[in-house]
């Protein structure tokens, strides 16, 4: 599963870093793809939310091919992660924060829509990025001031200016109570502005790789982890998008709602996110 040519020209070691580590880990979750594994839930009141032997393996991979190739830095995983807040991340001189599976529930249903997702920071300012479908050899990335790419090419954002011309994305998260409530009603007033349509595919750092790309106009989501984001918010703002938490304020290394957009389409989006917050 080689990695665009592309990519590894990029002035960025950070990024060829990435790539081996990407790559690593790739061959691992395709693997237990290919060949079945035994799902489980990461706590006795969490039966939706699944883990298995894929996503922790994949992880140590990734955090051994990084810390080899860039000793000194740190790595904060989401299988591994200690509760470390935003703060103490920030001051982190060389932070990794990676998610090893992003959309388990899709891997864990055979469904080949899936990402490792690696996101680069230098004392809390994002640096470089990478998201790749292992299963489908697709790989988005970018460095700060270098453009966003995908397998090669340079993305960017629609250029819409009404949401009555776009297709939106949504997540939902694995409450089923109010939070599910709240993303429904938002999902219904999308829908009030004349979208085209609605679309939820599971995996945040695809989804939001895909506002990139210009597949949707907008994503939303009341609760994500950083490891959801970390790396395609940064392909996001390379492509020209904006992205904030769902009520407009700043991005923080901490869990969190979302909201990415085209920027232009950012404040009508917001009315509707503010407005069913949780």
């Amino acid at each position: 599963m080689p990695a665009p040519e592309h990519l590894t020209t990029l002035s960025s070691p950070e990024l060829a870093a990435a790539k081996a580590a990407a790559e690593s880990g790739a061959s691992i979750v395709v693997d237990y793809f290919e060949k079945g594994v035994t799902m489980r839930s990461k706590g006795p009141d969490e039966h939706h939310n699944l883990v298995s032997d894929a996503d922790e393996e994949s992880e140590a991979a990734i955090i051994e091919s990084l810390t080899n190739s860039l000793p000194g830095h740190t790595v904060f995983g989401e299988e591994s992660a200690k509760n470390e807040t935003a703060e103490e991340l920030n001051q982190v001189d060389h932070l990794w924060i990676v998610d090893p599976l992003d959309g388990t529930n899709n891997f864990a249903h055979h469904l080949p829509h899936f990402a490792i997702s690696l996101g680069y920071y230098r004392r809390g300012v994002a640096a470089a990025g990478l998201v790749v479908n292992p299963v489908r050899d697709d790989w988005y990335y970018a460095v700060s001031g270098g453009g966003a790419w995908h397998n090669g090419e340079g993305i960017s954002v629609r250029n819409d200016t009404s949401l009555s011309s776009v297709m939106v994305g949504c997540g939902f998260y694995y409450d089923r109570g109010q939070m599910m409530q709240a993303t429904l009603k938002t999902v219904e007033a999308f829908f009030g502005e004349g979208i085209h349509g609605i679309r939820r595919f599971g995996t945040a750092a695809l989804d939001l790789c895909q506002v990139a790309a210009g597949q949707f106009g907008a994503f939303f989501e009341y609760q994500l982890a950083p490891w959801d984001f970390a790396a395609a918010r940064l392909i996001l703002e390379e492509a020209g998008g904006k992205i904030t938490d769902a009520r407009g304020e700043p991005l923080a290394l901490k869990i969190s709602s979302i909201l990415a957009s085209n920027t232009v389409l950012h404040e009508d989006a917001l009315a509707l996110t503010r407005r069913f917050h949780p």
